[in-house]
């Protein structure tokens, strides 16, 4: 009999309840009206706070953006070398919310170092697709960070070369290849020539939408033809191709371009 009642407190059927208990707090907060959840994420339990960034998120609350700036604030300090799951939460939640606040709110949290580690390479990636504006004071020493996921990340939000062409014209060597092809993705976004060799050598072997985008404002006749190329190869990336040779707008991207089309119309072609 004691024996079957130690079994019962034992480890694994307490955590079975705290997840069946946490499914039915997640149940609650997702029923919650907006407002209502609004007002439960600033005081909101590390269980909960996650459910309810995700529903924000999901719901696009353009009026949840400061409740979920201010949820990463409270976790200030935490996660150096591993995801802070909430503030991970609040801020996808923001990359799907979009628009101005939102993107200030990110670059304030990146800016006040709000965040770090894993979850301060997240924050630049969403800085980066919400195109927020990352001082050059606070970018510079990110573009020299010791770990090469921030490093690549940091590359990824730069908007300008400014102070920073001679730096990532330096990255374009760096020993982390990740790092290289970021800051080459950035150059090449800012129409700077020095980027074509890392980027091309991408584009043969190991192409990509976000390479492709990057070459268009550097784009010569090689680069063209190389796209029209990796456009048949890989039928994935033949819409980002199309997308690049559109925006290229010369004669031979024209005849590239309409070549594809027919290709993929084609009975063999690829819907």
């Amino acid at each position: 009999m004691k024996r079957q009642q130690l079994d019962l407190f034992s480890a694994d059927h307490i955590s079975v309840a705290a997840e069946i208990s946490r499914a039915a707090s997640s149940v609650h907060e997702v029923e919650l009206a907006d407002g209502e959840l609004i007002a439960a994420l600033p005081n909101a339990g590390l269980a909960a706070a996650s459910t309810l960034a995700a529903e924000a998120g999901r719901r696009r609350l353009g009026g949840a953006v400061s409740a979920l700036e201010g949820l990463c604030r409270r976790l200030t300090g935490f996660g150096a070398d591993s995801l802070v799951p909430e503030q991970a939460a609040a801020l996808e939640a923001l990359a799907k919310i979009g628009g101005e606040a939102a993107r200030q709110a990110v670059a304030r949290l990146v800016l006040n170092q709000v965040v770090q580690g894993p979850t301060l390479v997240l924050a630049l990636g969403v800085a980066a697709q919400l195109g927020s504006f990352i001082p050059p004071l606070r970018l510079t020493p990110l573009l020299r960070d010791a770990d090469p996921a921030i490093r690549a990340a940091a590359c990824r939000c730069v908007r300008s070369t400014g102070s920073h062409l001679a730096l990532l014209t330096e990255l374009l060597d760096d020993l982390n290849g990740e790092v290289a092809i970021a800051a080459a993705i950035a150059l090449g976004r800012l129409g700077r020539i020095e980027a074509r060799p890392v980027l091309m050598s991408q584009l043969y072997h190991q192409p990509s939408a976000e390479v492709i985008e990057a070459l268009v404002p550097i784009a010569d006749q090689e680069v063209i033809v190389v796209l029209g190329r990796v456009a048949r190869a890989i039928p994935d990336l033949a819409q980002a191709v199309l997308d690049a040779l559109e925006q290229i707008g010369n004669c031979r991207a024209a005849r590239v371009a309409e070549a594809l089309r027919t290709h993929y119309s084609a009975p063999s072609g690829f819907s």
